[in-house]
């Protein structure tokens, strides 16, 4: 099958396209025929040689894929060959055919195309388990989303909006972006550029702070994030692109009684990534089955211009997810 592989770690031009071994499902997986699969910024980081793949799994990059069943292993019999189905893969997205555990994969509703689908796992399922099953979102008065034109930006307005409508949605985003991210259902839209979303988080919530903060940012936004939280607020720490260490007011901390919870979803042990995704399934699916949350797919390539793919992430215009197809 075809496949991206790499020359070596680098920048996108060591991706190339190339010929491998067609895996074979094991005991409770089945092999998907990708039709889509997605780009995220964990690949580029997996690309430059900083976030290796969980053991056992494939060493191609990509985070999930939407596709068919191709075929099933021993003890895999939810699905049957035809079946269309999404996956969130620990590795090997970028191909022709990928494997995925059974219990790690979902029907993908008639109303939703593959590209559409390629879009849910990894920024859907992040933002549900960060916002709705650790952050406990759901009823606050308030939640802050950094990053707003990124896919799990994009995907945690959506499913606020959704689930826990009363929140008041606040977002930061560069001014290129702003119109859209208001049009995606946020509240307040902060251009981070030219404001100090802390001092504005303060006017807006009338000195109270928010609830529940998702940054994918990391020391850069650390105290500003601690300023803007609210008495028992949770900073749901998912990403590190501003660095990996600040330092933190821990008195101020335990007075408010403030939580910081790191999280990452690829290195989780397989039977709790199940549990996230059947919860998932059956609290989300069907708003997509509905038409009531619409993946948004800002460009798509062919698979042999994942570098191009990486590129245009890499440069931060997009808005919504960047798609890589199989399909002519």
């Amino acid at each position: 099958m075809k496949a991206i592989t790499l020359r070596d770690f680098g920048g996108p031009e060591m991706m190339q396209l190339s010929e491998v071994e067609k895996p074979s499902p094991d005991d409770g997986q089945v092999l998907v025929k990708v039709m889509n699969s997605s780009v995220n910024r964990p690949d580029i980081i997996q690309r430059e040689g900083n976030y290796p793949p969980p053991p056992g799994d494939s060493e191609i990059l990509g985070l999930e894929v939407a596709g068919v069943v191709e075929s099933n292993g021993n003890n895999a019999n939810r699905f049957k060959p035809g079946d269309r189905v999404v996956a969130l893969v620990g590795g090997g997205g970028y191909a022709e055919f990928a494997l995925a555990r059974e219990d790690h994969a979902m029907s993908i509703p008639d109303s939703v195309s593959f590209e559409q689908a390629a879009c849910i796992c990894e920024t859907y399922i992040t933002a549900y388990l960060n916002l709705f099953m650790l952050g406990e979102v759901q009823g606050k008065p308030s939640v802050l989303i950094h990053g707003g034109g990124g896919g799990v930006a994009t995907a945690a307005i959506q499913l606020c909006r959704a689930l826990t409508p009363d929140t008041e949605i606040i977002v930061t985003a560069s001014s290129a972006k702003l119109e859209r991210v208001a049009q995606q259902g946020a509240d307040h839209v902060i251009d981070y550029r030219e404001q100090d979303f802390a001092v504005e988080i303060k006017g807006i919530t009338a000195g109270r702070g928010v609830d529940v903060i998702l940054d994918h940012i990391g020391a850069k936004y650390l105290q500003p994030n601690m300023k803007s939280l609210a008495l028992a607020g949770t900073l749901m720490l998912i990403g590190v692109m501003g660095g990996i260490k600040a330092e933190l007011n821990l008195a101020t901390m335990m007075v408010k009684r403030q939580r910081i919870i790191g999280s990452v979803l690829r290195s989780r042990p397989v039977a709790e990534k199940a549990a996230i995704i059947s919860q998932f399934e059956s609290n989300v699916i069907p708003l997509f089955a509905a038409g009531k949350i619409e993946p948004l797919v800002d460009a798509s390539f062919a698979l042999k211009d994942a570098a191009e793919a990486h590129r245009l992430m890499e440069q931060g215009g997009h808005f919504g997810k960047i798609i890589l197809s199989n399909q002519e």
